[in-house]
């Protein structure tokens, strides 16, 4: 991975995996993933959001790795998989299933997080029989199942037809994001984060974004734009607990309310005061213990019993 696409040292450089694997989807979609501590240990399966990569997860990593099994993949055309065709919420569900495959050992199940487009594939996943067998609990960040476009704030003007095609015109757009400028990492910071994050969160997010291809962001956005997954949400049967950034401009804590009433088996939103869309990043301690408290409850004690 180049240095570019993360920092290099501190809680958001990336720790080195105690084994990388590559992972064939059912399309061919070739897939990077990485498994972090003890094979042994109680499993935990990440899926970052659009234009990030297995990089955002860092210091989510570091922690849970000390006594967990902790499964990152970069979702297609991001990170280290090569980009494909096939930009549909199908092939989200096809990779991460692919990818529970490969790296759960038979009967073994796993507290499965998604960040943003990371939570919509754990959506699109919900009716696929290998994701119900293996997924013990969930934790969706900051995302939504549809309208994310018409309730995105990141143009602050009262909502309507005029605000949701400026809208789809800055999150479709096609410019190249070019270097990791103080300029840059000013809209990123407005865009994604609240108000009150530390440089160094920006600026760790910022690399990130700003290595994703600008024709796979372009893809997924246009995919994001038509997104409709309430179907979705309503199949998701796994305990779900799900956090939420007041401040967030992309997916606006509407989103989190209305899944929550949508779930069959909502454990709660935990909303983040003036935090943004990037909560990982933005409030590691609070996203990793919400992690743990999922696995201690459903698959240390549970699944152990």
């Amino acid at each position: 991975m180049s240095r570019l696409t993360h920092v290099s040292s501190g809680p958001y450089a990336p720790p080195a995996a105690a084994r990388e694997l590559t992972v064939a989807s059912a399309d061919g979609a070739r897939l990077h993933v990485e498994v972090h501590g003890p094979e042994d240990a109680p499993a935990v399966v990440l899926a970052h959001g659009w234009t990030c990569s297995t990089a955002f997860w860092a210091a989510q990593i570091r922690d849970l790795a000390v006594d967990h099994k902790v499964i990152a993949y970069d979702q297609r055309g991001h990170g280290r998989s090569p980009a494909s065709p096939a930009c549909t919420t199908d092939g989200l569900a096809d990779d991460l299933e692919a990818v529970l495959e490969a790296t759960l050992a038979k009967g073994e199940k796993a507290v499965i997080a998604g960040h943003s487009m990371g939570g919509m594939t754990v959506m699109a996943s919900a009716e696929r029989a290998v994701f119900r067998e293996r997924a013990a609990a969930v934790l969706l960040c900051s995302t939504g199942s549809s309208r994310l476009v018409a309730e995105s704030t990141v143009v602050p003007m009262r909502p309507g037809r005029l605000r949701t095609r400026l809208t789809q015109h800055i999150l479709g757009s096609r410019a190249p994001l070019g270097p990791v400028t103080p300029v840059a990492l000013k809209i990123l910071k407005y865009g994604t984060m609240g108000p009150g994050s530390a440089p160094h969160m920006v600026e760790a997010c910022a690399r990130i974004v700003h290595a994703c291809p600008r024709r796979v962001r372009y893809a997924w956005s246009q995919v994001l734009d038509l997104l409709d997954l309430d179907h979705g949400v309503r199949q998701l049967a796994a305990p779900t607990a799900i956090v939420t950034g007041t401040a967030d401009r992309l997916t606006p804590p509407v989103h989190a309310h209305r899944l929550a009433a949508a779930l069959p088996n909502c454990l709660g939103v935990t909303e983040l005061p003036g935090l943004g869309h990037m909560t990982p990043v933005e409030a590691p301690e609070a996203v990793t213990a919400k992690i743990r408290e999922l696995v201690t409850t459903y698959v240390q004690v549970k699944e152990g019993a």
